[in-house]
Formats: C-alpha cells, sequence, structure tokens
C-alpha cells in the first residue's frame, strides 16, 4: 500500500481531470516513473505559467496524448523535482497532503509541503 507524505495511505488526487503516472487518479509511482509525479499539486495561473516557461506547457490542450489541458483549480500530479523548482521561484502551488506520495520528501521537506498545503 502506498504511503503519503503523513504516514498515512495514499488518496486519490484527481479523477476529472484523470491524473497520475499511471493514470489511476493517484500519484502512484514507480520503476518506470523517472518523473516522480508524485505530487498532487493545485493548480494556479503563476504555476502553470512557471511551468510553460520552464517548457512543459500543462495548459494546452493535446488530443493526441488524451490531454484536455488544466486549468487554476485542477488538481494533478506534479513531478517532484518541478515543484521543488517552482518552490524555489515562488509559485510553488498548493498541495494535498494526503495524496502526495511519501516519496516527495526526497526532494523537499514535510515543513515546505505544510507550508503549501491546500486549504
Amino acid at each position: 500500500m502506498a504511503r503519503n507524505v503523513e504516514g498515512g495511505e495514499l488518496e486519490e488526487c484527481s479523477a476529472e481531470p484523470l491524473t497520475g503516472f499511471y493514470r489511476d487518479g493517484c500519484c502512484n509511482t514507480g520503476a518506470e516513473d523517472l518523473g516522480l509525479h508524485t505530487v498532487c499539486a493545485v493548480m494556479t495561473t503563476e504555476f502553470l505559467a512557471f511551468s510553460t516557461e520552464r517548457g512543459n506547457d500543462l495548459s494546452t490542450a493535446r488530443p493526441d496524448h488524451g490531454f484536455a489541458g488544466l486549468r487554476p483549480g485542477d488538481r494533478w500530479c506534479l513531478c517532484a523535482d518541478r515543484w521543488a523548482e517552482a518552490l524555489e521561484a515562488g509559485v510553488a502551488p498548493p498541495v494535498n497532503l494526503a495524496a502526495t506520495h511519501a516519496v516527495t520528501l526526497e526532494w523537499v521537506t514535510l515543513e515546505d509541503l505544510r507550508r503549501h498545503a491546500a486549504g
């Protein structure tokens, strides 16, 4: 059973839009997930712009990949290193702690995640 950053059972991040490396709605990870898509984040306008600037446009629909594009308020499993980058840049999106995989703690502290906990 996968654990979240607070030690509990990993909860679902989002079914709409369907997220997760395995597209199971959870920020599960495994050997195939080289990007560690483990942070359940609530998208913000600032973060989406930041991600686009870094070369990962999450706002634009990509029907060929079954991706409708994200909007502020959508929950999405982000790569742990991208969330850490956004934290350093001052644009880290809010985090759903119960749906953020424990392996994320290899990249960022629980204190930083708690400071950005979604309300």
